[in-house]
């Protein structure tokens, strides 16, 4: 197949931006001009590589060719920097799109990506480190936090360290729920808090537990903050880590409510294999990052 670069251009800016018109703003182009480029990068691929809808989405033929043409303009303006000089205000950005599960990223993720050089512009996706690698496999992001310690097929993988979470809940939440300790039957109607429903954390904390199938009344707090403020305002119990317990807040310190128990998630980083100087000091950032604060 003969890929033009300025046709792979067309094809990653227009699924990026969501729309021909947003792409065109950024190759500083028409709408009619990135279309025709994405037409004649159809004819040479001889299939249909976008679906044109708002926002604009890849077809699965696209997506391989959206994984060429994002690894082509990282390693294109890498290879520019490094031949001429320094990163200076208004030079083409490295766009580096990343997977970051929600406790990593609302507690030791920004400070590693603010290290990161000048001119490395970030595309965050938050996801369940359980799902971070569909989003490798189909070409959204270059890299991600993910609990997946087999590599995805064209990446690199990298262990992080481990985030440890407890059954916590508020102090009154635990005199009125669990007047006697947490057992089986108390776990089975005390209300807990889940992430959303791809949040199986706490199920499978449920299990390992109590040897039973229990299925006990479920809030669903998207967010990693206010999920650890439902938990010490007595919403329900949750599996907090330890590095949102340990950190300081207004609201009364949430209490264990089943002794020692907890649960370790490891984490790891993958990346795709490639050459890249920019992809390599963003993923030192991180690996130092957690060195420093993960177990």
């Amino acid at each position: 197949m003969d890929l033009q670069l300025d046709q792979l251009a067309a094809l990653n800016a227009a699924v990026s931006e969501g729309t021909f018109e947003a792409a065109a703003r950024r190759l500083r182009l028409t709408p009619s001009a990135v279309s025709q480029r994405i037409k004649a990068l159809e004819d040479a691929a001889g299939r249909i590589l976008v679906q044109r809808t708002k926002p604009v989405r890849p077809t699965e033929s696209g997506l391989a060719v959206l994984r060429l043409a994002r690894q082509i303009e990282l390693l294109s303006i890498d290879t520019a920097r490094e031949l001429g000089d320094a990163y200076r205000p208004g030079d083409q950005p490295i766009r580096i799109p990343l997977a970051v599960n929600a406790d990593s990223l609302e507690t030791w993720v920004m400070p590693a990506l603010c290290a990161a050089p000048a001119g490395v512009y970030f595309d965050i996706h938050r996801e369940d480190e359980e799902h971070t690698t569909r989003l490798l496999r189909d070409g959204t992001v270059m890299a991600a936090i993910t609990a997946t310690a087999e590599a995805v097929q064209g990446c690199t993988v990298e262990k992080l360290g481990i985030i440890r979470y407890r059954p916590m809940a508020s102090r009154a939440f635990a005199r009125t729920w669990f007047p006697d300790g947490a057992t089986a039957k108390t776990y089975a109607s005390a209300p807990v808090v889940a992430f959303d429903r791809k949040d199986d954390l706490q199920h499978r904390y449920l299990r390992r537990r109590t040897r039973q199938v229990v299925d006990p009344p479920c809030h669903y707090v998207p967010s990693a903050t206010a999920f650890a403020d439902a938990v010490r305002l007595g919403l329900g119990w949750g599996l907090l880590p330890d590095l949102l317990t340990n950190s300081q807040h207004d609201t009364p310190a949430p209490v264990r409510i089943d002794r020692d128990a907890h649960i370790d998630v490891p984490l790891y980083w993958q990346q795709w294999r490639l050459d890249s100087p920019a992809l390599a000091q963003v993923a030192t950032a991180i690996t130092e990052a957690a060195a420093r604060t993960l177990r």
